[in-house]
């Protein structure tokens, strides 16, 4: 199922950064973001509980067919989520001077982007054609 491939890749994704901002938030900020005073720390483990929560949502739906209909509240948000995250690293990583590690993040967040908003708005990859009937 494309979806669960979908829902396992965001999962592993989000919980990669929301323990690394949990536990090293001053060294992930830094390379986001140079500059970041040192008692900002606390916003990256704000971020960090936020990723690590959707992560174990998207975890525990992974076997769920989701799509269209199916998961709609799943589905939104993390369109939300990505979207929001995809359109904010874009501004940043598009300006000059802009870190190898912002771009970095930038490019994984526009994919799942496009991936969840094809999922709300086309449904499952996972449908069978029109008259196909699955054998198991």
């Amino acid at each position: 199922m494309i979806s669960s491939i979908v829902s396992r890749l965001s999962a592993a994704f989000l919980c990669c950064l929301g323990l690394s901002l949990l536990f090293v938030p001053d060294v992930v900020l830094g390379a986001l973001t140079p500059g970041v005073p040192q008692t900002a720390e606390w916003i990256g483990q704000l971020l960090a509980a936020a990723w690590l929560g959707m992560a174990s949502l998207n975890w525990m739906q992974r076997s769920v067919v989701i799509g269209g209909i199916y998961g709609r509240p799943l589905v939104s948000a993390n369109v939300v989520l990505y979207m929001v995250s995809a359109l904010s690293m874009t501004r940043v990583a598009s300006t000059p001077g802009a870190t190898w590690a912002a771009v970095a993040l930038t490019v994984p967040l526009c994919l799942f982007a496009a991936a969840y908003a094809a999922l709300l708005f086309r449904g499952p990859f996972d449908s069978l054609p029109t008259g196909t009937v699955q054998v198991e």
